[in-house]
């Protein structure tokens, strides 16, 4: 068995650093916001460049247990938000069906009024990097550009951590510096 430690740590070395490099490339916090155009469950077409000029809190999504509690802590987000320059956008980027993201809504234990989009060509989870790191919350500055993302973790992307990094935001934008 002692023999084996140095082996599989040889042979998971490599696979660990990949995974990280990946991950790295998940990161876009400085970057201009990828452009979409998709359409909301309740058939609105939706592209991100109509909130230019706002606050856009981002979160994309497949059809799992984390993706539920973190699009309700987006809902709690767009409630507190309300009557403010922000936007919250919720995104199936896996693909999902009208009716089976329908069904995952109606489960949630909060009503969602965002609007949630569908993605059945995965643009989203390309443009974004999304896939095996699900979820995924960004929060977009007026300019288009992100200034914060968490992946995978709602510990860390709680309701009071999204909207603090929001009013931020909105506090630049009102300085204009």
């Amino acid at each position: 068995m002692k023999r084996m430690s140095p082996i599989l740590g040889a042979l998971l070395v490599p696979v660990l650093m990949a995974q990280l490099v990946l991950a790295a490339g998940l990161f876009k916090i400085g970057e201009k916001a990828p452009s979409f155009t998709l359409t909301t469950i309740t058939g609105d077409t939706v592209g991100l460049d109509t909130y230019r000029g706002k606050v856009v809190v981002l979160g994309l999504f497949h059809i799992c247990e984390p993706c539920l509690i973190q699009g309700s802590t987006l809902q709690k987000v767009s409630e507190s938000m309300r009557g403010k320059d922000v936007a919250v956008l919720g995104v199936n980027s896996s693909g999902d069906s009208k009716q089976n993201v329908g069904e995952f809504l109606s489960a949630f234990p909060v009503k969602v009024t965002y609007p949630y989009l569908l993605d059945p060509n995965k643009v989203t989870d390309k443009l974004y990097g999304g896939g095996k790191f699900i979820p995924n919350v960004y929060v977009i500055d007026q300019q288009g550009v992100i200034r914060w993302q968490r992946v995978g973790n709602m510990d860390l992307a709680g309701e009071e951590v999204i909207v603090a990094e929001v009013e931020k935001l909105l506090a630049v934008g009102k300085t204009g510096t």
